[in-house]
Parts: C-alpha cells; structure tokens; sequence
C-alpha cells in the first residue's frame, strides 16, 4: 500500500481525506484490477462493519481485523463512533426550528389578495394544479404558496424546498418562483428547483423551454437552455452553469423512471436519487452497454433492482441504505 494507511482509506470512505490523499488512493487503485477489487471490498467491509449490530458486528469486525492485518495496521487504533438516539432526534428539532424561523421570513406576505398554502411531509409528493393551470410537484418536507387568481402583471410565487415545475405558456404575464436566494423567471416550460432551507447550494435545471435565474443579494443573472443546471452557492455568492441530466435531476416527482442510452453508472445515480441511498459498484462491472426504456418505480430500491436485475446481470447486497452492486 506504500505511504496509504487505514487511517486515510477511512478518510477516503468517509469523503474527508485531502486532494492529495484521494489522488495517492485513487492512483493506487488504477495500477491494476486486483488493487481496484481489494479496495471495492475494503469499502463493503467498512460499510457492513459499520452499520451491523451484536454478534454481527463482532463477526465482521473479526473479518475486518483479518483483513487489515494483510495490510500491516493497527486495529488498535481504530476508533468507531456511534451517534447517540438523542442527537437524531435533536436534529429533527433544529430542522424544524430553521424551517420555521425560514417561514417568518419567507413568507411575509408583502402581495395583494388571498394565498394558498400547501405542505408536504416527510416521504410526501403532492402534484398542485395552479390557476393558470400549471402543474407543481412539491417535493417532501417543502412548502409552496401561490395566490388564489393571478391577478398582477406576473405570476408569482414562493417556494421553501424542492418542486418540479410544467409552466403554461403566458407571454404577457412572466412566470416567476422566489426562493430564498434565488429567483426563476419562465413563460413556458419544465425545470426543477431546489431551494431547501440549511442546504448551502441553490439550484435550478432545466428540461424544456429557457429560464432566468437572478440572484438576490447581486450574485448576478445567468439565462439556461435545455440540459443545463445553475448552482448558486450562498456562502460565497457564486453562480455557475453545467452541463446536467435535467430528468434525473427532476426524476423524483413521476411515478415511472426513463432510461435513455443509461449505463449502470447513471442508473445507479438514478436510483441513488429516487430512494436516497448509497450505491458501490465492484470495479468488475461492464459500463460499455446502455439502456433504454421505461419502468415502473417500485416501492423500494430492492424492488428496482429485482426488476432490473436479469437485464443488467448483476447481483446486489443490501444493508441499511448501502447497496453493493457487482457482476453476475
């Protein structure tokens, strides 16, 4: 392993390590098949070890110690934390007070006339027909408010979260979603907004037609075509534009999934976004063939990937919202 130690391949499964630590690992890594097999498994190892529980996870650790060993390092210097029950539920308790003190500021109602507001749960989508009979997806955990009629010279509305968006054409009555830090301005088309409270990017795809998307503290003004994503980062105020796969971006407000020209990367991203999972995929998998087609979302990822398992010819493990994924 030269100069990559445990403490680092930790670093690394944890999305911690530095630049250089990551380009040493990865470097390691590409000099051969058997390098990248061992590392695949060293990842399984740590993510089963970590999430087992009892007798379990004696027995993995034991495994896990075994392997290690292979490698020179000291089990003793391990350390595993585990996070307290209390702390879970403190989260949820700093998540609603954010979201709360978000509302008194975002929705200060400086409109005229009468607003709806809808609210979506945790695990919840619901499909809102607006008065000029657009179409709202509001995303879990995400609130949206809109007026009875649009009456003014524009449509305007306000969103805390996530929402999908298909915009009746109007050319003399601009559509526009405020957000906390970021507006979109459309006539007619599809986009996906996420503007959740706490999250430090703010960001906007688009699938159809062309938005606007403005900035409100002076981060500027950026106009997007079809397959591009604005991201605005509200620590440092900048706005960028990249090239996006504006259906997976949006692909969790419909109940079918679409594949088109997909290799197992980007139907385990996929996957990855519609069930909020983490997917390893073995170094062995063939990413040469592609996909089309499409399917029916299941109720859980395991239901998915039975679906799409003789069609990939792959076997999959799963724990705990980690899913390791590798050739038949």
């Amino acid at each position: 392993m030269k100069n990559v130690d445990y403490e680092m391949i930790i670093r690394y499964f944890n999305g911690k390590c530095r630049d250089d630590e990551r380009r040493m690992i990865v470097r390691w890594a590409n000099e051969s098949d058997e390098h990248a097999r061992q590392l695949f498994e060293w990842e399984e190892m740590y993510f089963l070890g970590k999430r087992a529980d009892g007798l379990e996870r004696e027995r993995i650790e034991r495994a896990e110690e075994r392997l290690f060993e292979r490698i020179g390092q000291d089990r003793k210097e391990r350390k595993v934390f585990v996070l307290p029950k209390w702390t879970r539920y403190a989260a949820a308790v700093v998540l609603i007070l954010s979201l709360s003190g978000l509302a008194v500021w975002y929705f200060d109602d400086t409109y005229q006339g009468k607003w709806q507001t809808v609210a979506t749960a945790d695990g919840e989508v619901i499909e809102v027909v607006l008065p000029d009979s657009s179409h709202v997806w509001l995303n879990e955990n995400s609130v949206l408010e809109y007026p009875e009629q649009f009456t003014d010279e524009c449509r305007r509305l306000k969103l805390c979260g996530e929402a999908y968006f298909e915009v009746t054409k109007d050319r003399h009555k601009p559509f526009i979603v405020s957000g906390e830090s970021m507006d979109i301005q459309v006539l007619g088309t599809k986009f996906n907004f996420k503007n959740a409270p706490g999250c430090r990017i703010v960001e906007a795809s688009l699938l159809e037609g062309e938005i606007r998307a403005e900035g409100k503290h002076d981060e500027g003004a950026i106009t997007l075509s079809p397959g591009q994503k604005v991201e605005l980062n509200k620590g440092t105020g900048q706005m960028k534009v990249l090239e996006t796969d504006a259906m997976l971006d949006a692909v969790w407000h419909s109940d079918m999934v679409r594949l088109v020209n997909a290799d197992i990367v980007k139907i385990a991203g996929l996957l990855e976004e519609i069930y909020d999972v983490k997917i390893i995929l073995s170094p062995d998998m063939e990413k040469i063939s592609t996909y089309s087609g499409e399917l029916k979302k299941k109720s859980t990822v395991t239901g998915m990937l039975e679906l799409l398992r003789h069609t990939l010819h792959i076997k999959y493990k799963e724990r705990n919202n980690v899913i390791f994924i590798s050739s038949e």
